[in-house]
């Protein structure tokens, strides 16, 4: 019987863990601590033989956590292991962080089915037609923007198979360049939030999901810049891989009043200013609405440039205390005043414990010595006023040279902007403002008030999904209307059928967000029953005593515990990895003064590799489920490995510049 690879690869990998199990063990001693390292090797094993990974550890956690029960007390055994099993289901079910999971999903489901992705993606096709590698760079830049809506690495990766792949083909792009591209691209969802995978290891760490968000946000787009970068060295270098688009891919058409007024001229920014003040045959309210769209850039930039600004010379307003110890008394007294008149250090006579918080009576009466003076309290509000006048008559700081810096680079971009505008790139721009700005906005509403700390990630993500629902109703309605008016059908049908068509997509986000967090949930019951079976049995113990014994230090147990995870992602799933694998490593990170918020950038950013990974490539499957027949899963895979080394280098960069995923979280919460 003739074995195919893939099985071959994934029973040496077995044996790998079965052999050492067999030999090591000492079988004729064998203590708790040996049974939960025991349970580890049987657990993968099992997923690595298909069982579900969810029951796989119910079950293995069970008759575990049961044999380290009897081997304490046999006759209470069975009611403490069931004991065992509704505590830590009942502790899934009030985890508020996992309810942001399903309300994402819901997010992404919609906008996936939200037609959006085919409009991004020929925008930025136009727009990057003269860029190296257009096809594939575009592929990689809508699959980091789509990421940011919907964290689904399956509905990225096979929506882009369904559009860009066989648009790179027909290119004549190489096989396994484009695969890589869409794959990798496609992976970015679990990096950049919203990222069902940050929520999950917050969950597991303990780690606050806003700030594992706030941090993920760089190194996801730099990720994305490394992609793009390498797309384009590579065209550069082998144009034969990547072919230049043809002339006719990248013309773009214009409407009749385009057409018009290019003929006169090819700057768009001066023919549309000329047409309102002449007219040349354009209705003027035609030429007033196009020029402000043409000055929407400068405007954005103007924008940007006045926030910094506001910022950068905001004057420094420092609040006085000195009111407060006068009008305070004793509360704000010195310590040894106040020890003098109680013999307790704070503490206050009981006949004065209440006099410095109360207002002078009308008749002007004081007691205490919190107001010694009948005009006290006056002199406190006029030392207020007087300190308030002064910090607003405060001039703002001067401009600092970095400020002017900015400033000409955002002049020279308007300029350079403004001189290059002509008519098909003033289509292009309204091409991106009707598929990717409705969708940045309501990724900068989510995102941002996550960041900001405006709402949480569940109220967020319920807003995400109320938004997704109005893209998806809106585009679809668009899309009827038109072929209503090119039909000659009536604005209600169009509305009818957008209706009918809802109905349909409503439908199947909320059944694919029930199926995908119930996944989730059983895993964490899974996982939380494991994990405790494994704590009583003393494998936690086992681990962190040879860890310890060895010595290292934190660069080397840093290294070691990445090398492991990016070996787990060839056989195993980013979920089994997070549920079972981190509850051991984070236990030892306070030993070598790690931040969990760092390692789970770092373990993040690793776990793309999951995807790309064989045999258990799931983008590498998804991306062959939608691909033409003559297209390999050996192609699939030959063209993602490049793309798994510039994630290790992006690793490496993580690393040795830590700012890259702290700086965010440092500038907004101060941590």
């Amino acid at each position: 019987m003739k074995l195919r690879k893939e099985l071959w690869f994934g029973f040496s990998l077995m044996a790998l863990i079965i052999i050492p199990v067999i030999v090591l063990m000492p079988w004729s001693h064998l203590t708790n601590g040996h049974l939960g390292l025991m349970m580890l090797a049987l657990i993968c094993v099992g997923i690595m033989l298909g069982f579900p990974t969810a029951f796989t550890l119910m079950g293995m956690g069970v008759f575990f956590a049961w044999l380290a029960y009897r081997s304490v007390n046999p006759a209470l055994a069975n009611r403490q292991v069931l004991d065992l099993f509704v505590q830590r289901t009942y502790g899934v079910m009030s985890n508020d962080v996992l309810i942001a999971v399903p309300l994402f999903l819901f997010m992404g489901y919609l906008v996936e089915r939200a037609q959006l992705i085919d409009k991004l993606f020929r925008s930025l096709h136009l727009a990057t037609a003269r860029v190296p590698g257009s096809l594939a760079v575009a592929t990689i830049v809508t699959c980091a923007i789509f990421a940011t809506a919907t964290g689904i690495v399956g509905a990225v990766v096979t929506l882009m198979g369904l559009l860009a792949f066989p648009a790179m083909l027909k290119a004549g792009y190489n096989v396994k360049v484009a695969a890589g591209a869409v794959t990798a691209g496609g992976c970015l969802g679990i990096l950049i939030p919203p990222s069902v995978l940050l929520i999950v290891y917050g969950a597991v760490a303990g780690v606050s999901v806003v700030q594992l968000y706030a941090g993920a946000f760089l190194p996801g787009f730099m990720l994305a810049g490394l992609y793009v970068g390498y797309i384009i060295v590579l065209a550069k270098w082998k144009p034969q891989l990547m072919p230049p688009l043809a002339a006719s891919e990248r013309r773009v058409e214009l409407p009749p009043w385009a057409q018009t007024l290019s003929q006169r001229g090819s700057n768009a920014l001066t023919g549309l200013w000329q047409a309102l003040r002449e007219g040349r045959g354009v209705a003027k309210r035609t030429a007033l609405a196009q020029l402000f769209v043409t000055l929407v850039p400068a405007l954005f930039i103007a924008a940007l440039l006045g926030a910094t600004y506001r910022l950068a010379t905001a004057p420094e307003v420092e609040a006085s205390t000195a009111g407060l110890i006068e009008a305070g008394g004793l509360v704000a007294a010195p310590e040894a005043e106040s020890e003098a008149s109680t013999g307790l250090i704070g503490a206050q006579d009981p006949e004065e414990k209440e006099s410095p918080v109360k207002e002078p009576t009308a008749e002007g009466t004081n007691t205490g010595e919190g107001a010694k003076e009948p005009g006290a309290a006056p002199a406190v509000e006029e030392k207020s006023a007087e300190t308030s006048a002064a910090a607003s008559e405060h001039a703002r700081l001067p401009v600092p040279l970095w400020l002017w810096i900015v400033f000409g680079f955002g002049i020279g971009a308007v300029a350079v902007i403004y001189w290059l505008w002509n008519w098909e790139r003033l289509e292009v721009f309204k091409m991106l403002l009707s598929s990717f700005f409705p969708l940045a906005l309501m990724i900068l509403a989510v995102l941002g008030s996550i960041v900001f700390g405006l709402a949480t990630p569940s109220e967020a993500a319920a807003v995400g999904g109320f938004g997704g629902f109005i893209l998806a109703a809106v585009y679809r309605f668009i899309a009827y209307w038109r072929e209503g008016e090119s039909g000659g059908k009536d604005t209600g049908k169009a509305i009818w059928s957008t209706v009918k068509q809802l109905g349909v997509i409503v439908k199947e986000s909320s059944f694919l967000t029930a199926k995908t967090s119930a996944m989730v949930c059983w895993l964490f019951v899974g996982s939380g029953i494991f994990s405790a079976a494994f704590a009583l049995l003393g494998g936690q113990e086992v681990i962190e005593k040879w860890v310890l014994s060895l010595d290292m230090t934190p660069v080397q147990f840093m290294i070691l515990a990445q090398f492991i995870i990016f070996i787990l992602g060839w056989p195993l799933e980013w979920t089994e990895i997070i549920i079972i694998f981190m509850p051991i490593f984070l236990p030892l990170l306070p030993h070598f003064h790690i931040d969990p918020l760092f390692f789970g950038l770092l373990v993040a950013l690793n776990l793309q590799t999951a995807f790309l990974s064989p045999p258990v490539a799931m983008a590498a499957f998804y991306l062959k489920g939608v691909s033409p027949p003559h297209v390999t899963l050996n192609a699939i895979f030959a063209g993602m490995m490049p793309f798994m080394g510039i994630q290790l280098i992006a690793l490496v960069l993580l690393y040795l510049f830590p700012g890259i995923g702290l700086w965010l979280p440092q500038l907004v919460y101060g941590r």
